[in-house]
């Protein structure tokens, strides 16, 4: 049965006893909370507090909560049952096999985008299929989130992790959601490697594009387009592939 987690000790705008102050606030409640299930203090099952009693809890945004969830639903600590709350998932003993640490090459990167092609086309073709009303209403917000990045000149890797990870929930299949999860942050090429060249001259035409590929999912998904979705989502990752695979090249030829 699940059961609601007590606040923490720490008042509404003080750190944790002895935790060096955060150049990123997201970042600092999500090391919280999973500092929390490492040492029992949420169990599985246990729900969350709600957004508002952690904007009261850590002193900051409902922008920074919604970012700090997003990742620990990123890295499959949690998962928001719409309508209900965020619940603290069971950490599976072996995972996939994959060790996400040792994925930091390009060529490392495209063999990850090779699985994601396989595993995501279908999870489009389901989410068109299954997508609830507030589940397309969250794609679009995720969208616009995007869209807000781009002419702002900021990152949108949250934002682009929250699409994709939407759209495994909008399947009805928590398998989708957690194999995504355990994947973390290879899912966004970009924040995972930090090598130069790994971007165009011209990154907001880059972005740009990104932002229109994830528009064609997106759509085909609002009107419930099951074989759309699917052809948008291939060709959205089938992209990043040759992108990808277009800057390992430049990147041998430089060492040549």
């Amino acid at each position: 049965m699940s059961s609601t987690a007590a606040p923490a000790a720490a008042g509404p705008n003080t750190a944790p006893a002895g935790r060096k102050k955060h150049r990123n606030l997201a970042q600092g409640v999500v090391e919280d909370i999973n500092d929390r299930i490492r040492q029992s203090l949420l169990k599985p099952g246990d729900k969350l507090p709600t957004e508002s009693a952690i904007m009261e809890q850590y002193g900051v945004s409902r922008t920074v909560v919604r970012e700090a969830i997003s990742h620990l639903q990123a890295s499959g600590a949690v998962q928001t049952r719409h309508g209900i709350g965020t619940f603290v998932l069971e950490r599976p003993a072996g995972g996939l096999g994959i060790d996400t640490d040792s994925i930091v090459t390009v060529r490392d990167v495209l063999a990850i985008l090779e699985l994601r092609i396989s595993m995501e086309t279908e999870a489009a073709w389901l989410a068109a299929s299954r997508r609830s009303d507030e589940q397309a209403a969250e794609l679009g917000e995720a969208l616009a989130d995007m869209g807000r990045a781009l002419a702002s000149g900021t990152t949108s890797v949250e934002a682009d992790v929250r699409f994709h990870r939407l759209v495994a929930e909008a399947t009805g299949n928590r398998y989708f959601v957690e194999m995504l999860g355990q994947l973390g942050n290879t899912l966004i090429p970009r924040a995972r490697l930090n090598t130069p060249g790994l971007e165009p001259e011209r990154p907001g035409d880059y972005l740009e594009r990104v932002n229109r590929e994830h528009e064609d999912i997106y759509n085909a998904i609002l009107r419930r387009d099951p074989e759309a979705a699917r052809a948008a989502m291939r060709t959205h990752l089938s992209n990043s592939r040759e992108r990808l695979r277009q800057t390992q090249q430049r990147l041998e030829a430089s060492l040549g």
